[in-house]
């Protein structure tokens, strides 16, 4: 007991033993859900490489003698209310999705963090003037400003990709903009512009590789949120195309079937928005403690 108590004073005390714990802990914590996350993830995008090879049948084939039948052997997640397969529509919804989420989320990165970083670079009026031009878009709902982009085009992928970008690039622009104008601050930017180098060296050189990290961060968060947005216009029909194989269009139309007693096409659907999005937060929140461990991961809305 008193060597225990000895190597304790040593090692900093009684309250140090906990706090290492809870640590060792968070850590290992950590490691498990980006695991678990990661190999969802992976379920998810090889689905959607793997399993239209395999079935090469067309999604929107209707066979009305085969109309809402349950999940068997010939049809895994069952058949829609026209009998077309849900397991193949539910795969190509998938990748419309992924392909939505992804390109928005870059795209809104892209544009956020152009735009917060030469606000924050410049200062004064000019960063004055780009931050009441965020806050005015910021106080019109995503899904409002979205619905009225995609009503300027017909239907279709990149009008979707367009309006989800351009509604989402506001919060990376707000956290590059403080991110800069903490760097600012920085002895050595005073140091480099002292030595003669110009704002444009300073800005790509210095300040755009240490807001990187944030703004990756940001672009993975938006991706769930940019999936969401497309299944959202599709539910209200002014996403893809009516007869496209979308999450937000199958779900619309399982509403029918679901007050008749069928339960899979609502089930199945909903379960392809859902494991990819927790997926994605969570590697997301696992990156964002790892890179700042003193605030709590938080999807970013």
């Amino acid at each position: 007991m008193a060597d225990t108590t000895k190597a304790l004073e040593v090692h900093g005390g009684w309250r140090d033993v906990p706090a290492a714990g809870r640590a060792a802990g968070g850590r290992t914590g950590r490691a498990l859900r980006m695991r678990v996350c990661a190999g969802l993830l992976a379920l998810v995008v090889l689905a959607a490489l793997v399993v239209p090879p395999l079935l090469p049948l067309d999604p929107q084939a209707v066979d009305l003698a085969a109309k809402l039948q349950p999940p068997s052997p010939a049809h895994p997640f069952g058949t829609d209310e026209v009998g077309r397969d849900l397991l193949l529509r539910c795969v190509h919804g998938l990748r419309v999705s992924l392909l939505v989420g992804v390109v928005a989320a870059l795209a809104a990165s892209v544009l956020g963090t152009a735009v917060g970083a030469l606000a924050g670079a410049l200062g004064g009026w000019a960063d004055r003037a780009v931050m009441r031009v965020v806050d005015l878009f910021s106080s019109v709902p995503h899904l409002l400003l979205g619905i009225f982009v995609v009503a300027m085009f017909r239907p279709g992928v990149w009008p979707v990709i367009v309006s989800v970008a351009l509604t989402h690039w506001l919060s990376t622009a707000r956290i590059v903009r403080a991110e800069v104008l903490s760097l600012r601050s920085r002895p050595y930017l005073d140091a480099a512009l002292t030595g003669g180098a110009s704002r444009r060296r300073v800005m790509v050189r210095h300040l755009l590789p240490a807001v990187l990290p944030q703004a990756g961060l940001a672009a993975v968060l938006m991706v769930p949120h940019a999936i969401w947005h497309e299944s959202a216009l599709s539910f209200l029909g002014l996403g893809l195309p009516a007869h496209e194989a979308s999450l937000g269009i199958m779900a619309n139309a399982a509403r029918g079937s679901l007050l008749a007693g069928a339960w899979w096409p609502t089930l199945f659907p909903g379960l392809f928005l859902i494991v990819p999005t927790l997926a994605v937060a969570g590697l997301a929140g696992a990156w964002r403690e790892r890179i700042n461990p003193r605030r709590r991961s938080e999807l970013m809305l």
